[in-house]
């Protein structure tokens, strides 16, 4: 099977070039300049006339929600989705039923993904307060790390005793396995509830960011930093939210930090529009949080973009700070939502792509993915900008079947999307006859 990507400028490795990408079988085969490109026949030619072409963007951070809670997600519905928004290569999160912190949950969620996954996948092993010696027994080469809540948040994984964690951070330096860590005090937002609740037992939404505050988050954050100093862990902080924690980041390369799109876009005044719709683990914060968090992005101080995807049902997510569900549906509109800030001049396209899939496939070392490069796997996506369309309910794959982007006008577009070398998605359709890959780690 041959595939040519004709004319399009090709984004990648910090350069944005006019050109053509032959594809043979799930391989990329060729990266050419324009009017470089070997003649021949071609099974499938897609013309990315007037397109970006990137890389398969790679998502770091997701909630899946299978096994166990599949009334909010599943792996086949969220894969969809996944598609849909140019991304190929997911990594689930832990915090399933049961949860993923044996070898026989791993295995048992790798023959779920083999079967049910349109595009490829990996899965975190959760840290409790016991399993630590069974890191040491871990296939390296399927396992991209440890998944640690350091706050009390969906799935009650909460690990906060200091021998539990500093037991954690050695083993994992030790075996030299990436740690990626939730920060948030649990007292601190214990005691912030408690004051809350004096007024109403279920505090209005606008309350969330002072209930789970900034505070809660330094502190937490500063003790996994702390941890992974003394241990020379390498320490990857999942979804910082705050300016007052990005000090802690850009002084050592094995410590590093994830942003999240709901931070990056959103900030508390969309509470007053949104309510609990964009109510998430930790709280989206203040706007001069949400700003300092983007030039942390362009500066190198946070090095990758997930989304946190976590679905519910939305019955689930009404209410206020106690009763609504945190989390929300994003990965069909990561993309998408990034590429708008692209077009506002907040971010070059080329920083997305480093952001989106070239430090991803880096810091978890990911075998040939996340680049345009021969040789590599023929995870791409086909861009069409000035295109203008609509979030409405039934373009939303996601099984919850709602969005806090409903409604919202986009004006660029996810006109294709390839996995390995296969095209899952092209012009609104999904093609679900393939299934993805398990990621494979370079250790």
């Amino acid at each position: 099977m041959r595939i040519l990507i004709k004319s399009g400028t090709i984004v990648n490795e910090g350069c944005s070039v006019l050109g053509d990408i032959v594809i043979t079988d799930d391989i990329i085969s060729g990266v050419y300049a324009e009017g470089e490109t070997p003649r021949g026949a071609y099974d499938k030619i897609v013309d990315a006339s007037g397109c970006f072409v990137i890389p398969g963007i790679i998502d770091d951070h997701v909630h899946f929600r299978e096994p166990g809670l599949t009334d909010k997600a599943d792996i086949k519905s969220e894969s969809r989705a996944a598609a849909c928004g140019g991304v190929t290569s997911y990594i689930d999160m832990p915090n399933t039923s049961p949860q993923t912190t044996s070898i026989e949950a791993f295995n048992n969620k790798l023959h779920i993904a083999q079967k049910n996954s349109l595009v490829n996948y990996g899965f975190f092993y959760g840290a409790t307060i016991s399993n630590a010696e069974t890191f040491k027994s871990l296939d390296r080469h399927t396992i991209p790390g440890i998944k640690l809540f350091m706050g009390a948040s969906t799935g009650n994984m909460l690990v906060d005793k200091t021998e539990s964690l500093n037991n954690i951070f050695k083993t994992c330096a030790e075996n030299d396995i990436i740690l990626m860590t939730h920060c948030e005090d649990t007292d601190i937002i214990n005691a912030n509830m408690n004051v809350a609740k004096q007024e109403n037992d279920d505090p209005d939404i606008t309350m969330h960011p002072l209930i789970r505050s900034e505070r809660a988050c330094y502190k937490s954050t500063s003790a996994a930093v702390n941890l992974a100093k003394k241990y020379n862990t390498r320490l990857h902080v999942a979804h910082v939210t705050t300016a007052s924690e990005l000090e802690l980041f850009g002084y050592d390369d094995k410590i590093t930090a994830e942003a999240v799109i709901a931070h990056i876009y959103f900030y508390d005044e969309a509470y007053k529009s949104l309510g609990a719709l964009i109510k998430c683990n930790p709280a989206i914060k203040t706007k001069h949080d949400r700003d300092e968090i983007r030039r942390a992005l362009n500066d190198g101080r946070i090095t990758t973009i997930g989304t946190d995807h976590a679905p519910h049902e939305l019955k689930n997510k009404q209410g206020g700070c106690c009763k609504a569900a945190s989390g929300m549906p994003m990965i069909q509109f990561s993309l998408v939502t990034m590429l708008e800030l692209v077009d506002e001049g907040i971010f070059s396209i080329e920083r997305i792509v480093e952001l989106m899939c070239h430090n991803p496939a880096t810091l978890f070392h990911v075998n040939k993915r996340g680049f345009l490069r021969t040789g590599y796997k023929a995870d791409i996506v086909v861009i069409q900008p000035s295109c203008k369309w609509e979030v409405t309910k039934d373009i939303i794959q996601s099984k919850c079947k709602w969005s806090p982007m409903e409604g919202h006008i986009y004006n660029n577009k996810v006109k294709t999307t390839i996995c390995n070398g296969n095209i899952v998605y092209d012009n609104d359709n999904i093609i679900d006859d393939s299934r993805g890959e398990a990621l494979a780690f370079n250790v």
